[in-house]
């Protein structure tokens, strides 16, 4: 340090010096806020966005959105990204402000924080962009509810540019009357909505040990047919048991899943190959991945002929899946198909070829680890059906003691540090 000082001295004027001296000092002060004891920013909320066309039914028009999320792991400050991923046109937000919720719309009075981008109130995202908001300061406990607000002073029904937003929430949101009403406690509802609008993370200060798995899936990941406005999908119920280990690593667990996904072709929502770099590889500080994705892909062949793939079709687009993981250091898991029987994606072609996927994750060695979902949810006397219990009664989905088992069956140890 004093060899860098004496030469800092012959080559840098006094004033100067001083300034670059300053400069850094001042640096370094911003870095240690981003970076107290030695933590990082970690997801610990997420959603895939779908491109939903404007229609009277869900624009916004000078109005404020008053978003749910449960978040899994906690931390002292928040961040926030909102997206105009399907936008072809950019997206103004006015304000912005994040608080813990207390029940319904209510936010916890005195715990809410205004959220800045880039130091101002309101951003402007261009088409195909997303937004990160500045740090706050906020005490946000691990699988509490926090309550995020976006003012959209415009119309987005003004225009021909698609929204950004996630379908099928199972979590009810809330519209305000016209007006920016960020922060207000008693928020004025004039409508309410079931799907998340432009915010797709939200990400926390952790220690640096602390990682996130991403669950990319489909409506079984998304949770349908869950019960709505409990957290009853399967990686809600994995984040409950992560957090309630003791003294064992915590993980944040981002659900990324779409329903009516597919592996190999869009429909609801863009391909899992093709979204996996926005919904997997950008996650902060992701480091396990579980895959179950290909029922769609299987079963739609019931409805449309000629959209039939095959077993090896499905399994070639997760060696791609496996791949790209595995490019970034990410630890991926497969996990098995879960049964089908009784529902209309059931044939005996389309059987066959769930058990070819499912033998290729089982045995194939190509993914890290395995879960078996499927053993775990499946009728021991009935292997093609799902268990009485487990079924949430249209045999393709599983109930909520169905999403828990599947929960219960992931081993923890699959996301221990080296040498715990």
């Amino acid at each position: 340090m004093n060899r860098m000082l004496s030469r800092l001295r012959r080559i840098t004027p006094p004033i100067a010096m001083l300034a670059l001296f300053a400069g850094s000092v001042a640096l370094a002060g911003d870095d240690d806020r981003d970076h107290d004891r030695n933590q990082h920013w970690v997801g610990t909320w997420a959603t895939a966005p779908v491109s939903q066309p404007p229609s009277p039914a869900v624009n916004i028009n000078n109005q404020t959105l008053r978003q749910i999320v449960h978040i899994s792991v906690g931390g002292e400050r928040v961040r926030i990204r909102v997206s105009n991923a399907f936008g072809t046109a950019p997206l103004i937000v006015g304000a912005a402000h994040v608080a813990r919720r207390d029940v319904n719309e209510l936010i916890v009075a005195g715990s809410g924080r205004p959220l800045t981008f880039s130091g101002n109130s309101h951003i402007t995202i261009p088409a195909g962009a997303i937004a990160l908001s500045d740090p706050v300061r906020l005490d946000a406990a691990a699988l509490s509810d926090l309550a995020i607000d976006l003012y959209l002073p415009g119309d987005t029904g003004a225009t021909t540019s698609p929204l950004t937003r996630h379908t099928g929430a199972l979590q009810t949101n809330y519209v305000s009357a016209e007006g920016d009403f960020t922060g207000v406690t008693a928020f004025p509802v004039a409508s309410t909505r079931a799907s998340w609008f432009f915010l797709t993370a939200v990400e926390v200060t952790a220690a640096d040990d602390v990682g996130a798995i991403v669950a990319l899936g489909d409506s079984i990941t998304d949770g349908t047919r869950s019960t709505p406005d409990t957290n009853r999908r399967w990686p809600d119920d994995l984040a409950r048991r992560i957090i309630a280990q003791r003294g064992r690593r915590d993980m944040g667990v981002l659900n990324l899943g779409i329903a009516g996904n597919r592996v190999l072709t869009d429909g609801a929502g863009p391909n899992a190959q093709s979204r996996c770099d926005r919904d997997v590889l950008t996650q902060t500080s992701a480091t396990h991945v579980i895959v179950l994705e290909a029922i769609n892909d299987i079963g739609f062949e019931n409805f449309f002929p000629d959209q039939a793939v095959t077993a090896d079709d499905i399994i070639a687009g997760h060696r791609q899946l496996i791949a790209r993981a595995h490019a970034r250091g990410l630890k991926i898991i497969g996990a098995t198909l879960t049964p089908v029987e009784g529902s209309a994606y059931f044939a005996p072609a389309t059987e066959a070829k769930r058990q070819a996927v499912n033998a290729f994750i089982r045995t194939s060695g190509a993914y890290d680890a395995v879960i078996d979902f499927d053993l775990v949810t499946r009728d021991p006397g009935q292997p093609t059906r799902f268990l009485p219990a487990f079924d949430s009664g249209d045999h393709l989905h599983p109930s909520d003691a169905g999403y828990q088992a599947m929960a219960d069956a992931i081993d923890l140890r699959l996301f221990r540090n080296r040498g715990d």
